[in-house]
């Protein structure tokens, strides 16, 4: 009979043994691509000398195609949990060094186990994806286990933050999951995701594309949207997920994390007081006015190259996690269309989730306008703005710098919408339209009949501007509460911030809304 002594070093040795994942060879041969292993991601991920393995014993139970003779580390995946920045989290990672990291039952299992437990100990999940597919010897066995896994992503989704990284290539059925999580990280040039590869598009289509430019982190990030991140490398991967989780409550009952602030929650910028061009067609730099507001001039910002008329990040206001959503006049004028309502509308939908007050700054000119956009369904994606804007529940600051005309200005925020402080700078226009096309609707037969047409047009522009191409039309209706000083705007949306920070509003009771497609 064994002693305990023989025992604990059989304990080890078997460790010592799953520790090397799919062997020194092929975690060279992983290295050699720039990629670091699933276990050096985990241990980066995680502070050091916390991260606790769950399951590691875990073996494949196919024994099909003489499977039953093969050994798969861990099954392909290694699971646990631990601490990042000191806060709780489980995770994930896919060993491509052990059979390409397929996904089959047990390796499922794995996932939905720690899945199951982030849920119950309402902590974040994060998931590294580097895997093969589905392990095709299993058969409906590896189906399942994707099925499985979406189910508890649905699940999950505003009940605990979802974070997916993309570590190498993830195709088919497994791009499917991370794109049911509140965010994608992909990494530039060894990251790549599609539903169907190069080679399938070429035998059945004849088009001829690389694994870069079908489904690379740029692609994802600039025309698709379904990335949120691209990364320099794997490190930088990682540490943006830190930055994110900083911003984060660790569930939709949690408050999100309060630092201490190290900035002047009185500091005002005489700068902003000269950054809106005298010009009104003159486009300025949105993120020099989110800078100048916010903390440290510090934010993070998702989405970064996708829909970039509109900017989405998040911020801190005197030490508060606070979301922000704005026009960016440098590109398209600011202009909504259909990916920048796309954008908007599903970080308003994750900040209401986790209770992040929302800041939406307004410099808006209308939907853009187009074939395109109508026949591309502009309508619905546009109503999506109003539509979340009036779900959401958590405190919602307006402000107006400039421009904000039409159904655009209800749809960034107005307080028909719910904005519960709403704020204008004295160059802000808040209109049905601009004045020169209002001027030539109201007064076209009078223009089009006077002896100087052109002369009559200018004087009914500026009739029209003095009546409404300004704030304080709106703001004697009490649509708008305040018209500030931009030097103030910093002091003045943290006061309105602390006050309705307690804020609480309820909805009529239902299973659910069913949001415009």
């Amino acid at each position: 009979m064994s002693s305990v002594a023989d025992k604990i070093k059989d304990l080890k040795e078997r460790e010592q043994k799953i520790l090397q994942m799919g062997g020194e060879k092929a975690v060279a041969k992983h290295h050699e691509q720039g990629k670091l292993t699933a276990r050096e991601r985990l241990d980066l991920l995680f502070d050091q000398g916390t991260f606790r393995e769950i399951d590691m014993f875990v073996k494949h139970r196919c024994v099909n195609f003489d499977m039953e003779k093969v050994e798969i580390a861990g099954d392909g995946v290694i699971t646990g949990h631990g601490l990042i920045n000191g806060r709780p989290a489980f995770a994930y990672s896919q060993d491509f060094t052990s059979r390409a990291g397929s996904l089959g039952e047990m390796h499922a299992k794995k996932i939905c186990k720690v899945m199951d437990l982030a849920m119950k100990a309402g902590v974040p999940i994060i998931g590294m994806n580097d895997s093969g597919g589905a392990r095709i010897q299993e058969g409906v066995d590896a189906l399942s286990g994707y099925g499985q896994i979406f189910f508890r992503n649905a699940s999950a989704s505003g009940v605990i933050p979802q974070i997916s990284a993309i570590m190498g290539t993830t195709a088919g059925g497994a791009v499917y999951s991370p794109a049911m999580t509140d965010w994608i990280f992909m990494v530039k040039n060894t990251s790549y995701m599609f539903i169907t590869g190069p080679e399938v598009i070429k035998s059945v289509t004849g088009e001829q594309i690389s694994f870069e430019d079908l489904g690379g982190a740029m692609t994802h990030n600039e025309k698709s949207g379904v990335a949120h991140f691209a990364c320099e490398n794997e490190k930088d991967t990682i540490e943006k997920i830190k930055k994110l989780l900083s911003y984060l409550p660790l569930n939709n009952m949690d408050d999100p994390p309060q630092i201490s602030p190290t900035d002047d929650p009185k500091r005002t910028d005489d700068g902003l007081n000269e950054i809106i061009p005298d010009n009104p067609n003159q486009p300025y730099e949105m993120k020099e006015v989110i800078r100048s507001i916010v903390d440290n001039g510090d934010f993070f910002e998702p989405h970064e190259y996708f829909a970039k008329n509109i900017i989405v990040c998040f911020a801190r206001l005197n030490g508060r996690s606070i979301g922000i959503i704005a026009n960016q006049p440098k590109n398209m004028g600011g202009a909504l269309d259909i990916n920048a309502s796309d954008k908007a509308t599903r970080f308003i939908r994750f900040c209401d989730a986790f209770n992040i007050p929302i800041l939406t700054i307004a410099d808006v000119p209308g939907y853009l306008p187009g074939s395109d956009q109508e026949w591309g369904g502009i309508i619905r994606h546009g109503a999506k703005l109003l539509w979340c804007y009036s779900e959401a529940t958590v405190p919602k600051l307006l402000l107006v710098t400039r421009k904000s005309y039409g159904g655009s200005y209800l749809a960034m925020c107005s307080k028909d919408l719910g904005a519960d402080m709403a704020f204008a700078w004295p160059s802000g226009e808040i209109a049905v339209m601009g004045a020169s096309g209002a001027a030539n609707i109201i007064h076209k037969k009078e223009i089009q009949e006077s002896s100087d047409p052109l002369a009559k047009k200018k004087e009914k522009i500026e009739e029209y501007q003095q009546l409404f191409s300004n704030p304080y039309s709106a703001a004697t209706r009490g649509y708008i509460d305040g018209i500030i000083l931009p030097s103030e705007t910093r002091s003045r949306l943290i006061d309105s911030l602390e006050i309705m920070i307690s804020k609480r509003e309820t909805r009529p009771p239902k299973k659910h809304g069913n949001i415009p497609a």
